[in-house]
């Protein structure tokens, strides 16, 4: 039986490989990640989360406020502004602090 879930895994693994190639399309997605001085109570992690899903591009946001962190998610296809993120952490009143995404790392606000 363990052979045969290994084959099976592996089958799936392929077509899913197969599929990826022969549409010409990645399912990967790029997250940023943003570390939040003072992010420490639901309320105010609401606030971050609402902040950022008004920016153009995102499509969700998660907070961690064990993390203090707000990770963001893109819509598909789409480039975020690093810059448009931190400024919309602010606009809320609180300070990021790093901001780690496909557009590069920053502990200081982006220039684009």
């Amino acid at each position: 039986m363990r052979t045969s879930v290994v084959f099976g895994v592996a089958a799936l693994a392929a077509a899913l490989l197969f599929l990826t190639q022969a549409t010409g399309q990645t399912t990967a997605v790029k997250a940023t990640v943003i570390t939040i001085e003072d992010l420490d109570c639901p309320s105010c992690a609401k606030a971050v989360e609402k902040a950022l899903a008004k920016v153009p591009g995102v499509d969700s946001v998660k907070t961690d406020v064990k993390t203090q962190t707000a990770t963001v998610m893109p819509k598909a296809d789409t480039k975020v502004s690093p810059r448009a993120l931190w400024e919309a952490v602010e606009k809320a009143d609180f300070k990021p602090t790093k901001l780690e995404g496909p557009g590069g790392t920053f502990t200081d606000k982006p220039n684009t």
